[in-house]
């Protein structure tokens, strides 16, 4: 399967918020969207992500006073990213080897999308259910 067939069933709406938003105002965003990372962009252009790790992780390090602080003092701005052609195997491994849980889809340096382990996790799953249901109907003609 293809990343562009994930986005298909999921849509490809991304979160997205410019460098200078503040932490505080991210963290709100985080809990009204329901989600664990957004993508920090800048005159169209990825230049960062940031997640719920990042900011815990920083809050350990720094205190509270990094809730005054911006995105772009706590993204990673070494962003991995995927094409929509990129298979969910692929795609698998780069998240386990590069240890992140979302990546920004990106097609001719436009974002259209982002997967998380959990989109990597349920198009697993429905393939196994797929083969599942194959193997029974198969089992049940002969």
């Amino acid at each position: 399967m293809r990343i562009a067939e994930i986005l298909r069933n999921k849509g490809s709406g991304v979160c997205t918020v410019p460098p200078e938003t503040p932490i505080c105002e991210l963290l709100g965003d985080f809990a009204r969207y329901n989600i664990g990372a957004m993508v920090v962009v800048e005159n169209d252009a990825v230049v960062g992500i940031i997640t719920e790790r990042d900011v815990v992780r920083s809050l350990n390090h720094r205190g509270p006073s990094i809730l005054a602080d911006t995105a772009r003092n706590l993204m990673t701005t070494e962003v991995a990213t995927c094409l929509p052609s990129d298979t969910v195997h692929s795609l698998a491994e780069t998240m386990t080897d590069r240890r992140v849980r979302h990546l920004p889809v990106v097609e001719d340096g436009r974002l259209v999308g982002i997967v998380s382990i959990g989109d990597i996790v349920k198009s697993r799953l429905d393939e196994l259910q797929d083969e599942r249901d194959q193997l029974a109907s198969y089992i049940h003609r002969g």
